[in-house]
């Protein structure tokens, strides 16, 4: 029987990040960095990648990697998660290094896990694992087209770009124009990645590529929508047992417990998906049912954690001082990717034979 409790060493995994994110990624840094036009930490991507080698936990040890399992990604991810921390773990460490594994780009991979690149995978951040994606023409050598709502591009160094051949080709992120879009999630910035005459070099083929890629992708995601999910219950909680009114603490209220209660037995469930989908990637057995439920439940549950933290905080929680805001729009941007919780419902109806009437 599958074990998903946390070992010792993933605990002592989540100390150490939760510790680092505790000195280096503050809500009031975080909501700072939204305002300004550099929404990504670098300095706390360094101390992540370079400092504690997390960009290169799926890495095998061959190519400067640590080898270590999705599960282990999964409780980085998390501690990620509560802190709203603004860097590309999601999509370089875990979507573009999975589309290099899949590729065998060895000297891409060295670097993705050295921390000293990042990268991008140019598909569209709502799509789904086997959803269609939007190609770019291959000219004499050359990419020539346009990418929208692709994570994290304006912090890449390499961006992956699927061609029309059918092939995925590595771009050096000075090679193509980058427009930031208005997205809602100001901590996971998209852009349009426009390429007119690119250079590049096919690294393998993009079908397999994408679809690994992406199925990893949404697995994870529940594990980031777990970590939004439960700082959104426990600051509640905590601010309910502070907060008083009519000279009483307002979490004594019945209705209010009864709202936290059921609020409660929710995380504990996107809990066991997220670390059911994680334990799938790493053992690869059940990979796409376990994906499809981890993410047709972990999107509602996220969402509805982080409303309730705005409305039972108050007015507090209303202001852009109070970091709510942060955790409401990150789920509900969440929610959209890598499939919606409706796109993956159908998913596992279809993967398990229950097909609507």
């Amino acid at each position: 029987m599958t074990d998903l409790l946390y070992s010792e060493e993933e605990e002592a995994l989540r100390s150490a990040v939760r510790d680092l994110l505790t000195d280096h990624c503050d809500a009031a840094g975080v909501i700072a960095r939204t305002e300004s036009d550099a929404p990504h930490d670098r300095a706390l991507w360094k101390a992540l990648a370079d400092g504690m080698g997390l960009a290169g936990l799926l890495v095998p040890e061959a190519h400067g990697g640590h080898g270590a399992t999705h599960r282990e990604a999964a409780v980085v991810l998390e501690e990620l998660g509560r802190a709203v921390a603004p860097v590309p773990y999601l999509t370089s460490a875990v979507v573009a290094t999975e589309a290099l594994l899949a590729c065998e780009a060895g000297e891409l991979l060295a670097d993705l896990a050295s921390g000293r690149r990042v990268g991008a995978l140019a598909v569209a951040l709502h799509l789904a694992p086997g959803a269609a994606h939007r190609t770019v023409r291959l000219e004499d050598g050359t990419l020539h087209g346009e990418l929208t709502g692709i994570a994290d591009a304006a912090v890449a160094d390499v961006l992956l770009v699927p061609a029309e051949d059918g092939g995925l080709y590595a771009v050096e992120a000075d090679a193509v124009t980058i427009t930031p879009q208005v997205s809602l999630d100001l901590t996971r910035p998209l852009a349009t990645v426009t390429l007119d005459g690119a250079a590049a070099t096919r690294i393998g083929d993009a079908g397999p590529a994408v679809r690994r890629a992406l199925r990893a992708g949404a697995g994870l995601l529940a594990s980031e929508q777990f970590g939004l999910a439960d700082w959104s219950l426990t600051e509640t909680v905590r601010y309910l047992k502070e907060r008083k009114q009519f000279n009483r603490p307002v979490g004594g209220f019945q209705a209010l417990k009864h709202r936290l209660a059921q609020l409660w037995l929710e995380v504990v469930n996107l809990r066991a998906a997220a670390r059911n989908a994680a334990d799938a990637l790493a053992t690869g057995e059940d990979v796409d049912v376990a994906v499809a439920v981890a993410q047709a439940y972990a999107a509602p549950v996220a969402v509805h954690a982080a409303e309730e933290a705005v409305q039972l905080h108050g007015g507090i929680g209303m202001t852009w001082e109070h970091p709510a805001h942060l955790y409401l729009k990150r789920s509900k941007a969440d929610s959209l990717a890598y499939g919606t919780a409706g796109a993956h419902r159908e998913a596992v109806a279809e993967l398990v034979g229950l097909q609507a009437p």
